[in-house]
């Protein structure tokens, strides 16, 4: 169920053309990557049922998965609490990352000694 009208998506993009999407696997719980929607790409993710992204270094639109069968199917989209940022909750097929690893997410950085 749609709750929001596709063609009133402006809210989402007072800060810009770009708004910074996260998909997170309702499966397996983990941040699976970072990437940008436009109006077009969250159009077309609300009427399709999977992620639209718009590429930065590529200047287009990408279907996520379209070509590598690694498809994110969504189940919910939550946006925070100034509407410039959204939560994708998807379930994933495949890997996420373009490196071949399952998420985005595997360089730590930093770890506390603590337990």
């Amino acid at each position: 169920m749609i709750k929001i009208d596709i063609n009133d998506l402006d809210k989402y993009f007072q800060k810009g053309e770009l708004i910074p999407a996260i998909a997170f696997d309702v499966d397996t719980k983990t941040v699976l990557m970072l990437a940008y929607m436009n109006r077009e790409s969250l159009r077309k993710t609300l009427e399709t049922g999977y992620t639209w992204y718009w590429s930065r270094s590529r200047q287009e639109l990408w279907n996520k998965g379209a070509t590598s069968g690694h498809l994110q199917k969504v189940i919910s989209i939550y946006s925070d609490c100034d509407n410039d940022t959204l939560l994708l909750n998807v379930k994933q097929t495949g890997v996420a990352c373009h490196t071949g690893s399952y998420s985005c997410f595997f360089n730590e950085m930093y770890q506390s000694e603590e337990d």
